[in-house]
């Protein structure tokens, strides 16, 4: 079957509604407006306002409403409508939803999905363009998906309903158009990443928005005669390294694309446990591509510019393999 990532987010959460009672959608614009990026559109009318409700603009009011539900009993997928709203919410995330379990010594568990949108390159300049992944990614008690593809954009939402404590799912805003066929086993983990090509000379590790413009780089230099393997990290806490090493140990050479900014990024913490767990399988020190330390511009040109692209893969792996 062949549809779109914002069909499979929008079929996920039909799936999930009409099989437990105790799912319901919130957020703002979710309903009668079908989402911003029209990922709920016509939900409302299939399960009803009590199942799919509009918020008022709070994001530190409606997320703590769902921690709250979801300590009462209930499924709620909270919808943030860009990650940069999530800044308003953080003190609910980070100091409450995250630490309940802990804190309360496993007596209480926050089985709460928080689904945003993230990513730059739709003109949307700085104050909407932000990947923050490694902000969530770093505090411990919730797990942070990032499904790149349309199969794990329709598989990951029911195992993360099934987590007993809050998963956060970011969704790059640029994949929503992206059409894929969906094998009818579309069913996935949310604990592993994901070899998306193999290869023998270098390893590719990206995660979310990155992944179509790694795998072009993947064509272009197979082109030129490199092998490249692309690793979509999908799951960013906990991070899987044991299949990122695994690759490193065969190719001996590693590149990590990541649409965060470089200084604090994801792409540092994995280069970081490369150099903890892996030193003597590198030929050659790790490379990072990032997007460039500037708020993002509102410019095309110029936005493109500051973002990870396929040519600045290209170049980077082609001056690690020379070096």
């Amino acid at each position: 079957m062949r549809m779109s990532y914002r069909e499979a987010m929008r079929e996920a959460m039909r799936e999930a509604m009409a099989a437990d009672p105790r799912v319901f959608l919130m957020g703002e614009d979710v309903g009668r407006y079908g989402g911003t990026y029209a990922v709920s559109k016509g939900l409302l009318e299939e399960f009803g306002p009590e199942r799919v409700r509009d918020t008022p603009l709070s994001e530190l009011g409606f997320v703590g409403a769902g921690i709250g539900a979801a300590m009462g009993g209930m499924r709620p997928i909270v919808e943030v409508m860009t990650i940069n709203f999530s800044l308003l919410a953080l003190d609910q995330i980070v100091n409450t939803a995250a630490l309940y379990r802990h804190m309360s010594g496993g007596q209480f568990s926050v089985p709460l999905v928080i689904r945003m949108a993230t990513g730059a390159g739709r003109q949307l300049a700085a104050q909407h363009s932000h990947s923050l992944e490694n902000w969530f990614a770093h505090v411990p008690g919730i797990r942070v998906l990032a499904p790149a593809t349309v199969r794990d954009a329709r598989g990951m939402l029911g195992p993360a309903l099934a987590d007993p404590d809050p998963v956060v799912i970011m969704e790059n805003a640029l994949l929503y158009n992206l059409e894929q066929e969906v094998p009818d086993d579309w069913a996935c983990d949310i604990t592993s990443a994901a070899v998306r090509r193999a290869g023998a000379d270098v390893t590719l590790v990206t995660h979310g928005g990155c992944l179509p413009k790694v795998m072009d780089a993947a064509d272009e230099l197979e082109d030129l005669g490199i092998d490249a393997e692309v690793i979509d990290l999908r799951v960013l806490r906990p991070l899987d390294m044991a299949c990122v090493a695994e690759s490193v140990r065969r190719t001996h050479r590693v590149v990590v694309v990541d649409e965060g900014w470089r200084t604090g990024s994801l792409a540092g913490e994995v280069v970081a446990q490369l150099a903890e767990d892996s030193l003597y399988d590198l030929d050659a020190p790790p490379v990072r591509v990032c997007s460039e330390e500037v708020p993002m511009p509102y410019a095309r040109h110029m936005e493109a510019a500051a973002l990870p692209q396929a040519g600045k893969v290209v170049a980077a792996v082609q001056e690690l393999v020379d070096a």
